[in-house]
Parts: C-alpha cells; structure tokens; sequence
C-alpha cells in the first residue's frame, strides 16, 4: 500500500509540471494580429452619431474573410459623412480579432 502510494504522489509531481506549462502557454500572436483588407460593397445601415456603417460585402481575402453582412466601427466616425444607405462603396478594413473597422471608405 504504502509504495502504491508512493507511486501515486510520484506520477503526480512528475505530470503537474508538464499540465501547469501547457495551460501557461501564451496565445498565438496571429490570434491578435491585426490584419487589414479592401473590400466593395453596400450600406445596409447607416449610424453616423454611433459611428457605425453595415455593410453587405464580397470576399475580403487578405483578412480571410468570406461574403458577409457585418457593422463596422468607423475610424474617425466623420468617414460616414455624405453616406446613404443602398450606396455602393469601396472601403478598408483593420481587423483584430472580432472587433473590425473601417478605416477608409469612399463612394463607387
């Protein structure tokens, strides 16, 4: 009993090293990587007081992105000015992670 123990407590000191380094690990840095993409599209909505603009837009393979509908923050918010919902634009993307903006956007 007393060396089924021993084993026991030995197993353990030699494993909770390996699982506490594992666990440590540090995130991938692609995870947070910013990554920045050209796209086209068209507003689908329209914020201009809470900086936003949707909208519905082609691939963006630089940023690994498929055809979508997502909202963007825009970055400064007066990049909204003069735009209309159903207009067709051009614009850049920065993505980290799940958070995008539009950093640059302009009327086709």
């Amino acid at each position: 009993m007393k060396v089924t123990s021993m084993l026991r407590a030995g197993l353990i000191l030699l494993v909770t090293p390996l699982a506490t380094n594992a666990l440590a690990a540090p995130a991938s840095p692609a995870a947070s990587a910013v990554k920045v993409g050209k796209g086209v599209g068209t507003i689908t909505a329209l914020d201009p007081r809470g900086g936003t603009v949707t909208i519905k837009h082609g691939p963006i393979p630089a940023i690994g992105w498929p055809a979508m509908t997502m909202t963007f923050r825009a970055s400064p918010p007066t990049l909204l000015k003069d735009l209309q919902k159903g207009q067709r634009v051009g614009f850049t993307a920065k993505a980290r992670g799940m958070t995008a903006e539009v950093t640059s956007i302009r009327r086709q």
